[in-house]
């Protein structure tokens, strides 16, 4: 399991580093996919490994994006908001040891809503950081959701090839 969760920790900086950084169309479009590390640790995992683990893989994109610590901060805060969002989700549930959150465990109401709530609080803390002010909020607002739904696109895109993997 740890090799696996190396693994993807590696991927997910090197695929946002030098592909996902690339696709920026515009001033507004931004996918960050690097995010789905976060959501796809295991139920169980250690607060302090999670957000240690977060907290270096937003430092790995901003090394890779020149951003100054916007990726580390929102990849903290979204690993901070994690078991949260699990308990509110999950109320009255339990789940097995070593579970992945996915859509084959869990249904695609359950994972649709843990990712959308999770992206949006990472990209909400990622693009006012940026900014730094409110005064143009609708255009921060129109970034959160556009690069939300594209950071939500992928992260399901992904999701349904290893999901279709595992039926054969």
């Amino acid at each position: 399991m740890i090799i696996q969760n190396v693994i993807r920790f590696i991927a997910a900086l090197l695929l946002q580093g030098l592909i996902f950084n690339q696709i920026g169309i515009g001033a507004y479009l931004f996918p960050m996919f690097y995010v789905y590390y976060i959501l796809m640790l295991p139920f169980e995992t250690k607060g302090w490994v999670l957000l240690i683990t977060s907290f270096l893989l937003g430092l790995g994109v901003d090394f890779f994006s020149n951003s100054l610590g916007l990726h580390s901060t929102a990849s903290l805060c979204m690993a901070f908001f994690r078991p949260g969002v699990i308990r509110l989700l999950t109320v009255g549930k339990d789940y097995e040891t070593l579970v992945y959150p996915s859509i084959k465990k869990f249904g695609f109401s359950w994972f649709f809503s843990y990712t959308v709530i999770l992206v949006i609080i990472h990209h909400t803390i990622f693009f006012i950081l940026e900014v730094f002010s409110f005064y143009e909020i609708r255009q921060i607002i129109f970034r959160i959701l556009i690069s939300s739904i594209a950071t939500i696109f992928l992260i399901f895109m992904t999701q349904l090839l290893f999901l279709k993997r595992e039926k054969h």
